[in-house]
């Protein structure tokens, strides 16, 4: 490997209150109201997570931000990728992000995702209720790549030979991505760059790549590809039926899967010179589902370290044009799933990132 690993952290923006939060859950909500009022749920259960050295930070403030940029720095974090929440036209969660836009000091480089899904108030149990909605169209995407420049032409801005990168979190929910991405490079060429670099996060290794991208990156956990659990047990089935016939049986639909088992898995996997890897720390979202969560259980740096090594030593560094590693996330507190330090792990989660990609 001739080129030095670039790790890009997965950035969420949601740390601070905004007045449809305030509506939809209460005055004063941000990620922070979630992961303070979780428990475990079972014998060695890792929560609540709880932030160490960054405290419980409010992102409107400079302060917090050039505090995260400074670790990020200090273990080697060549840049963040923000989500970014665009619902034809109306913006969410874009503080923080335009704050750094205009303060020359935070000069950590960035890209962007859109997470373009539905908000839903699937955090509360069942409820399926949309709250913001995607809507596609031409006239949006027009107005879409129209701000998005914005960003792409700042010099902090992530490129690849002149090229913007954009992701798009979920192409296959739209209508016509390939009329879309076309529009927005056309667009980014009339601004003076060379093309527009275009990728989506892939879930699955089974996901098909459409020729319209550039790129993909590994979202992980990938919640598909998981080994198969064993099989539960005769006696535990009959327990379970008997209890549920006389209604006293209610079993939260929670699905556990060891770290270093997921890990070995992932790492059988042929890489793909088109996909940039990717890789979880943690992951235990039982803050944001609390019924249905997913968990990545006796996660550890150790066995992080070793994961990551593997794809440093294994993944195709010297067939991509930049060498980019997905880690997600930076700050994804709710879903359990943060190299920012917490208060069981500190700083250790950095310092295995750091002994790796130095």
């Amino acid at each position: 490997m001739h080129q030095k690993i670039k790790p890009i952290a997965i950035y969420l923006p949601q740390f601070h209150p905004v007045p449809e939060n305030d509506e939809w859950w209460g005055k004063g909500f941000t990620e922070w109201t979630n992961v303070t009022k979780t428990a475990p749920r079972f014998l060695g259960h890792y929560q609540p997570h709880l932030p160490a050295d960054l405290g419980f930070y409010d992102l409107r403030l400079e302060e917090a931000r050039l505090a995260q940029e400074a670790l990020a720095k200090q273990f080697g974090i060549y840049g963040f990728c923000y989500y970014h929440y665009w619902f034809n036209g109306k913006r969410m969660l874009y503080e923080p992000l335009d704050r750094k836009l205009k303060n020359s000091k935070e000069n950590l480089p960035f890209m962007m995702c859109w997470a373009n899904e539905n908000w839903t108030k699937t955090w509360i149990e069942a409820e399926r209720d949309i709250l913001l909605r995607q809507e596609y169209s031409e006239e949006d995407d027009v107005k879409h790549i129209s701000h998005l420049l914005t960003y792409f032409k700042d010099s902090r801005y992530i490129k690849v030979s002149g090229k913007p990168i954009f992701i798009i979190y979920r192409p296959e929910l739209f209508s016509d991505i390939k009329k879309t991405i076309q529009i927005w490079k056309e667009a980014v060429k009339r601004e003076g760059f060379p093309d527009l670099y275009i990728g989506f996060a892939r879930k699955s290794v089974k996901e098909k790549f459409p020729e319209y991208f550039d790129f993909a990156f590994e979202f992980q956990p990938s919640f598909s590809d998981t080994p198969r659990a064993p099989k539960m047990s005769l006696l535990k089935r009959i327990k379970i039926k008997s209890t549920k016939i006389l209604g006293i049986y209610k079993q939260p639909k929670i699905v556990i899967n060891d770290y270093e088992t997921y890990s070995n898995y992932q790492m059988q996997q042929v890489y793909n010179q088109k996909v940039f890897p990717g890789i979880t720390p943690m992951w235990d979202n039982s803050a944001r589902k609390k019924n249905f969560p997913f968990i990545l259980h006796e996660s550890s740096p150790l066995k992080y370290k070793s994961w990551l090594q593997h794809i440093k030593d294994n993944y195709p560094w010297d067939k991509v044009p930049e060498p980019f590693l997905f880690i997600n996330a930076w700050n994804e507190w709710a879903e359990g799933n943060h190299l920012e330090p917490c208060q069981k792990w500190n700083l250790d989660y950095l310092k295995a990132t750091q002994e790796v990609l130095k």
